[in-house]
């Protein structure tokens, strides 16, 4: 277990160090929430790094990462815990097989931990080896607002209720990342018990940082052109605009083809590892694909 960063520099250093290129405006959101122990709320659209700077923050700190992935119909009970009901009935059977009939016993036994299977929220309120784990609780606006408000109870106090056990608090918080791509908005409320930042696109710059650490095979003419050619992809009118992973997963996908410069085919044969809608991609290939290659080449030029 590594030590909690003593700065904001420090912050940047211990990120970078994992391949996470972040601003200082992050980087402090991030520092602050782990001084404070105060859950941090990342909101931003799909792609630009947020549930990447859990992970990111789990291996620096040598942290286990424990993830609740959010859907629609998420309840408290599948967040929190279940119990292992067929292990259950064998146990009832063989109680009954041996002649038992203490009921008050055998609930007893039922419902004690043995048979108790931990969900990503309980998980996170137990003792860890190495320390508190980060609880990742991603796109928690794919769920309803009554997950919101039983998670806003479970936020505050660090600790959850199960009613034949009773109250388990965390003996340490976690630390807590909830991300959001926005696609509703989630309660103040929520939001007030976080430290708040919006992740935006990174700039030309950052993002020529961060294609060169994820990807640093690539050439920098190569690297030039590809996050260029994303960005102008941003302004667009698409559907779905490409985000930091695509840019990623692109430059991968150039270098698996050992692509050294860009053409109009190779993008439109590659089109399929930054855009996600068939309509997006119609919209960009053939003619669409080569302006936009030659309006990135002389404005790059001209830089």
């Amino acid at each position: 277990m590594s030590p909690l960063p003593a700065s904001i520099d420090d912050t940047i250093t211990l990120l970078g160090e994992q391949d996470y290129v972040c601003g200082r405006a992050l980087a402090t959101v991030v520092f602050l929430g782990l001084k404070l122990g105060r859950p941090i709320f990342l909101e931003g659209e799909a792609g630009v790094g947020k549930t990447e700077i859990a992970k990111a923050i789990s291996s620096a700190l040598g942290r286990r990462l424990i993830r609740l992935q959010c859907y629609e119909g998420l309840d408290a009970a599948s967040a929190v815990y279940e119990w292992n009901f067929p292990a259950q009935m064998v146990a009832i059977r063989t109680a009954e097989a041996a002649g038992e009939t203490d009921r008050t016993s055998l609930q007893s036994e039922l419902f004690s931990k043995d048979y108790l299977t931990s969900r990503p929220l309980l998980e996170a309120m137990q003792p860890q080896e190495g320390g508190a784990p980060v609880l990742l609780i991603d796109e928690l606006d794919r769920t309803d607002e009554p997950f919101e408000a039983f998670l806003l109870e479970a936020l505050s106090d660090f600790q959850v209720t199960i009613p034949e056990l009773g109250t388990i608090k965390a003996p340490e918080p976690p630390i807590v990342i909830v991300t959001s791509n926005r696609t509703r908005e989630v309660h103040d409320a929520l939001k007030r018990r976080c430290l708040y930042h919006w992740v935006d696109y990174p700039s030309f710059e950052r993002e020529m940082e961060i294609v060169s650490a994820r990807a640093p095979e690539a050439q920098e003419t190569l690297s030039r052109e590809i996050v260029a050619f994303v960005q102008k992809l941003r302004t667009e009118d698409l559907f779905k605009r490409p985000g930091v992973a695509e840019t990623i997963d692109w430059a991968k996908c150039l270098l698996a083809l050992d692509v050294v410069t860009m053409n109009p085919e190779v993008i439109a044969d590659t089109l399929g590892a930054i855009l996600k809608y068939q309509d997006d991609i119609q919209k960009i290939e053939g003619s669409e694909a080569k302006r936009l290659l030659e309006e990135v080449r002389a404005e790059l030029t001209a830089a």
